[in-house]
């Protein structure tokens, strides 16, 4: 009987194999058996089956082909470029109008100190094969650098991997980026890797359950009116006339890495999905809620490592002249989904979302072999219980209760929203303020933790050393929000957002229909010029016990456009009674902020005209979060004290001024703003 049930596997078997490779009379393979056989030869575990499809690597001229049955990686040699990605009888799911290099690859963008910056597509120069067998092919393509090569590439030895493993809906990739003792001093602001997928095929992406729309093509942005800057295009004759009259932005897309696991896009004929499935953010920099870039028009599927998106050139890869440097980018999974014509194609992204938690399981995967990949069993954890102390609020000690907790390189308190050479572990405390970080590369980290509701940073006192194998529990840690005393006033919510504020609708003319009624409003084109429509000669005024923050305070506190591309300083004014005035003693005014680009905030009290401002942050900030559609950048957080003799019994009035004024999008937005009274005694 065991030699029957083998035999009728194999018949099986063959008769997948027989249905994959026929054409129909498109020129494609059949899909139509593709997806059930496949998913049934990949949910096997029947050993003598599964070897029926073995991972294999063949040579072809300047090629090398990675095949196991289901898909077919073809790359360039020595460079490393993937140009070809068969799947489901599609031939190749990567766009073949562009050249070869310009298919799916990496890139660097990096620059010598005060020069301008350049790409680097780190092209390899030599091809070798780390391991190949039944169950998996890892291959490997290395770029050098030495000093004769000069500028003409970024001076950084680069290791891209690609792994292949059996039975699997896709391929994964990373790399191993390393600068020895004595290397030349450099800045690298980007780290990626870049798909574009075939134009007449893909045209539905999906980034998140509520953001998943049909796309422009890229014929059709390229048609299109540009606007303020190039990214975004106001489309007027689209191939989709539906689309007509949109605005596209690739930023309009971006997300928070926390939230940026999955994305990619759908073609519904033949219905099959292409997914970039990131399963950790270790290799990330700047912290969970740094916003980068993920599908856009193109179609084109990112997978940003590195960037100064939503930060600024600040948080760019700065190396000193002779500083040594390793880190792994990745490893990052390709996945490729399909159904039967007669199903629904939207589905794929539901079975994404369940690979995507297949991955994160596996996580950290077993099957990498460089050895700068740990493995779990050579990684460590840290556990502990976060509580908040704040006496205004609470006799008693409160529960950092979903605070953000996690490790990355020492430094001092919040220097991890610019951290970016080093690895990052971070996780949600539970409703009691209790943790649990695992599978920590070993090494040496300071723990930081920010808290929903409350303004600050916190961070322990002592380093976090994570030796193979660590299972470090910390004692109970206790985190002291800034604060000076009582809350007279308060703005806003403690988040690090400004999302709780008002944000108007676009211009009619100006919209992207996925975000009309959408909670991520913000993302709409234009916003930072409805300011001047809604205040076209007076600025913001805004009563504390009467307006509603929700409806009253503006989203982003911008300059106001007065036309022919002039803009003047814009000056807010916040009024509120105080009953009686300790005139001996200082009152604090807390001012969080989400947002800064290329602006200065001025605070006067009681006096709008005074030439001294009583506070002035200087000018600040490069995120840029305002034009790219951001709610948030990086956070800022000012704690101004006031004489008490400065203040009024009765009527009071704050003035925050916007004082830079030569672009549209200097500007920055609140978080949250307090007004303390003097310490009780």
């Amino acid at each position: 009987m065991k030699l029957w049930g083998n035999l009728a596997l194999w018949f099986t078997a063959m008769a997948a194999v027989f249905f994959l490779f026929c054409f129909d009379h498109n020129g494609y393979r059949s899909p139509i058996p593709t997806t059930p056989i496949r998913r049934y030869l990949r949910d096997m575990d029947i050993n003598n089956s599964s070897r029926l499809f073995n991972v294999t690597l063949h040579r072809q001229g300047g090629y090398v082909i990675m095949d196991n049955g289901i898909v077919q990686v073809t790359l360039s040699t020595p460079d490393g470029d993937i140009v070809g990605l068969s799947y489901n009888g599609i031939d190749n799911i990567l766009e073949t109008k562009n050249e070869e290099q310009n298919r799916g690859y990496w890139d660097a963008v990096w620059n010598n100190p005060d020069e301008p910056i350049s790409t680097d597509r780190l092209k390899g120069e030599s091809f070798e094969m780390i391991i190949a067998n039944e169950e998996q092919l890892e291959i490997s393509f290395n770029k050098t650098w030495s000093f004769a090569v000069g500028n003409e590439t970024a001076p950084v030895n680069v290791d891209k991997r690609y792994v292949l493993l059996r039975g699997s809906s896709g391929f994964y990739s990373y790399a191993i980026f390393e600068r020895p003792i004595g290397w030349p001093q450099i800045e690298m602001d980007q780290v990626r890797i870049v798909y574009k997928l075939q134009s007449t095929m893909f045209d539905y992406m999906a980034v998140s359950d509520d953001r998943q729309r049909v796309m422009p093509t890229m014929g059709d942005r390229e048609n299109g009116e540009p606007l303020a800057y190039p990214e975004a295009v106001l489309l007027t004759n689209p191939a989709n006339q539906e689309l007509r009259g949109e605005v596209d932005d690739k930023y309009q897309y971006s997300t928070e890495d926390k939230d940026n696991q999955v994305h990619g896009w759908i073609c519904s004929d033949p219905p099959v999905g292409f997914w970039m499935i990131t399963p950790s953010d270790e290799f990330r920099v700047a912290g969970p809620v740094k916003q980068d870039l993920t599908s856009h028009a193109g179609p084109i599927t990112l997978s940003m490592f590195v960037s100064t998106h939503y930060a600024g050139k600040d948080i760019g890869m700065r190396f000193a002249a002779g500083e040594p440097w390793k880190k792994v980018f990745g490893p990052v999974f390709v996945y490729l989904n399909s159904v039967s014509p007669e199903e629904d194609s939207l589905s794929l992204w539901q079975d994404a979302k369940q690979q995507l938690a297949i991955e994160i399981n596996e996580w950290p995967y077993s099957f990498p072999q460089s050895e700068d990949f740990p493995s779990s069993a050579q990684r460590g954890s840290v556990a502990g219980r976060l509580l908040v102390y704040d006496g205004y609020v609470s006799s008693r000690l409160m529960w950092a209760s979903n605070a953000f907790v996690g490790l990355a390189l020492p430094g001092p308190v919040g220097s991890w929203q610019m951290e970016t050479k080093g690895y990052q572990f971070w996780t949600r405390a539970d409703n009691h303020g209790n943790f649990l970080i695992n599978n920590i590369r070993a090494g040496v980290y300071s723990l930081y933790a920010f808290v929903p509701g409350f303004i600050g940073d916190y961070k322990y006192e002592a380093n976090i050393t994570i030796e193979l194998g660590s299972e470090i529990s910390l004692e109970v840690m206790v985190f002291d929000p800034p604060r000076q005393g009582p809350t007279i006033w308060e703005i806003g919510i403690p988040d690090r957002t400004a999302a709780e504020f008002y944000v108007p609708d676009p211009y009619p003319t100006l919209m992207n229909k996925l975000y009309n009624n959408h909670a991520d409003k913000f993302r709409q084109y234009g916003l930072w010029e409805r300011y001047a429509a809604m205040y076209p000669n007076n600025d913001l005024v805004f009563t504390v016990g009467v307006d509603d923050y929700t409806k009253d305070w503006f989203y982003a506190h911008v300059n106001r456009n007065v036309g022919n591309q002039t803009y003047e300083a814009t000056t807010w004014e916040i009024r509120f009674l105080l009953q009686s005035v300790n005139q001996t003693a200082n009152y604090t005014l807390q001012i969080a902020l989400a947002s800064a680009a290329e602006c200065e905030l001025q605070v006067r009290l009681n006096d709008q005209e005074s030439e001294q401002a009583a506070f002035s942050t200087g000018k600040i900030g490069k995120d840029n979060a305002i034009a790219r559609h951001g709610i948030h950048g990086l956070y800022w957080l000012y704690s101004i004290p006031f004489p008490g003799d400065q203040f009024l019994q009765w009527n009071n009035s704050i003035y925050l001024t916007q004082a830079r004024s030569e672009s549209p999008f200097e500007g920055l937005m609140y978080d949250y703003i307090r007004l303390e009274a003097p310490p009780l005694t």
